[in-house]
């Protein structure tokens, strides 16, 4: 009679987390910032694309205009942030599946969290100090609300 060939347990990676149910926030983040995501981007494409001259319209004095409303800096600040966000955990997800060696893993989570954290600040600067009215800048491709100053 043939003995049955060993089974290996399963290789457990430590992933460095102490959070009781962390994965499982992180699971349902994701599910819940794709629904967000999904209600953002699709409003800023029907904003930008299918109203007004659809895409003959986007220029400098249309990105001035909207992102002279709160309404629309914090819309694009919160689209920027949940798709960062959620991109960069599941990339995190991939690191930890991926990478074998803890220093490895740990220097690609810091590359990752390093440069989610840049691009959200980097973005967050763009938003919210945009000069809609520059000054030497050509009146044909300013918005009209730079004249009424």
């Amino acid at each position: 009679m043939m003995n049955a060939p060993a089974v290996v347990p399963p290789r457990f990676i430590r992933s460095g987390r102490t959070r009781p149910n962390a994965e499982k926030w992180s699971w349902m983040f994701m599910r819940i910032s794709g629904v967000f995501l999904l209600v953002l981007i699709f409003t800023h494409l029907f904003i930008n694309l299918l109203t007004g001259d659809g895409v003959n319209q986007i220029d400098f004095a249309f990105v001035a205009g909207k992102w002279a409303s709160p309404l629309w800096q914090v819309w694009d600040l919160v689209m920027l942030v949940l798709a960062l966000v959620h991109g960069g955990n599941g990339m995190r997800l991939l690191v930890n599946d991926y990478a074998h060696h803890r220093w490895l893993r740990s220097l690609l989570l810091g590359a990752l969290a390093t440069s989610v954290a840049v691009i959200i600040l980097l973005g967050a600067l763009v938003i919210f100090t945009f000069d809609p009215c520059p000054v030497g800048a050509d009146p044909a491709l300013l918005p009209g609300f730079c004249f009424d100053l």
